[in-house]
């Protein structure tokens, strides 16, 4: 599986985050968090996904990505761990360290995997 097919979703995801939080408590710092990260993410999944169309790894969107992802897991994570609340720091830290986990696997795997072209 290619890191954009799960990037873009993720991406949306936290800036869906971001508005929730900020339309249900009237938090700026969630809302620029989740649209901030989320925006970034979004950035590099489709970074990833041009260079997969030229038939290239984005080594850049890929270390973007990872970033973003461990980010997410440290800070949501110390936020559980503060407040023991599951949603939404629990959720996130979470899902956050799962996709920590694809990136670092991508990683070291060399990227997306480029099909040769058939004859």
């Amino acid at each position: 599986m290619h890191d954009f097919c799960f990037t873009i979703p993720y991406g949306f995801l936290i800036v869906l985050g971001g508005v929730i939080g900020f339309l249900k408590k009237r938090s700026v710092a969630s809302l620029a968090g989740g649209a901030g990260v989320g925006s970034l993410l979004l950035l590099a999944g489709f970074i990833s996904l041009k260079a997969f169309e030229r038939k290239k790894n984005s080594y850049f969107a890929l270390a973007l990505e990872t970033v973003c992802a461990a980010a997410l897991t440290f800070v949501m994570g110390q936020r559980y761990i503060q407040t023991s609340k599951i949603m939404p720091a629990g959720i996130v830290a979470g899902l956050s360290g799962l996709m920590l986990g694809f990136y670092l696997y991508k990683i070291a795997t060399g990227g997306n995997h480029i099909a040769a072209k058939a004859a």
